[in-house]
């Protein structure tokens, strides 16, 4: 059992939904980012994405390829990145860490290298988001033998024949795209997110987390109340990048929680 499964494992005890929050690792510097990150849990997040920083990142809007051209800029790249989990890791050995990504990164790294030290960091798992199922050999497989959950994304665009396909090899939690288009586009609507919830459901038993479009304490509540949790990134990426000191953004960060967990 990874850490991301006994979070839901604990979650589901609770009767509460997940609150899960995505920051750029690195942004807007190093000793910053960390500070963030540290302080994430104390302000109510249940599992961290961890953007890995990369020159193309084709799936973002404006707001997180800012914040990753500032961690380039910075000095980021995916050696630090494991090194900011482990420095994550000496005060926090229980939070589930997701790394979330462009594979290009990763394949110029070496993949069984990666997996190595990702293992050793204390990464619990990865969206890597532009390798599809078909590709599976390439990441995943190894990635969930060396014992790393990989989360896969399912969009409005899934359709009942393509879906199991998706779901297939994937593990921990299944990341519903709420939106079409990149994140930070539009908002989130209960209404629409709810059935796709159901339909996502009655082919697996794994938790499904709703992101995108959600940057609000009211949206972030309306959306957990439709499924397993819901994830804020953008909207936090924001308040990273307009200069707000660290303990302004966690305290952002706890009012969103705050509102995924009324759920």
């Amino acid at each position: 059992m990874t850490r991301i499964d006994a979070k839901f494992a604990e979650l589901r005890a609770a009767g509460k939904k997940a609150f899960v929050t995505y920051v750029m690792a690195g942004d807007p510097n190093y000793d910053t980012s960390l500070a963030v990150v540290k302080g994430l849990p104390a302000a109510g997040v249940d599992i961290i994405e961890l953007g890995l920083p990369f020159t193309d990142p084709i799936a973002d809007g404006p707001s997180i390829q800012l914040a990753g051209q500032r961690a380039l800029k910075a000095g980021m790249s995916l050696k630090r990145t494991l090194q900011m989990v482990q420095d994550f890791r000496l005060v926090d050995s229980t939070t589930p860490i997701v790394l979330m990504g462009y594979y290009n990164p990763i394949y110029s790294y070496g993949v069984e290298r990666f997996l190595d030290e990702a293992k050793i960091a204390g990464i619990d798992g990865m969206i890597v988001v532009d390798l599809p199922p078909e590709e599976d050999d390439e990441l995943c497989i190894p990635a969930q033998k060396a014992g790393l959950n990989f989360i896969r994304l399912a969009t409005p665009t899934t359709d009942n024949k393509r879906l199991p396909k998706v779901l297939t090899n994937t593990s921990g939690f299944v990341y519903y795209v709420s939106i079409n288009g990149i994140t930070g586009a539009a908002a989130a609507k209960a209404a629409d997110v709810a059935p796709e919830v159901e339909r996502i459901k009655s082919a697996t038993d794994l938790p499904i987390i709703v992101g995108f479009g959600i940057r609000t304490p009211e949206n972030a509540r309306d959306i957990a109340s439709v499924a397993d949790g819901a994830v804020v990134g953008s909207a936090i990426v924001d308040e990273i990048g307009s200069g707000k000191s660290s303990a302004e953004v966690l305290a952002f960060v706890k009012s969103l929680a705050d509102g995924a967990h009324s759920a």
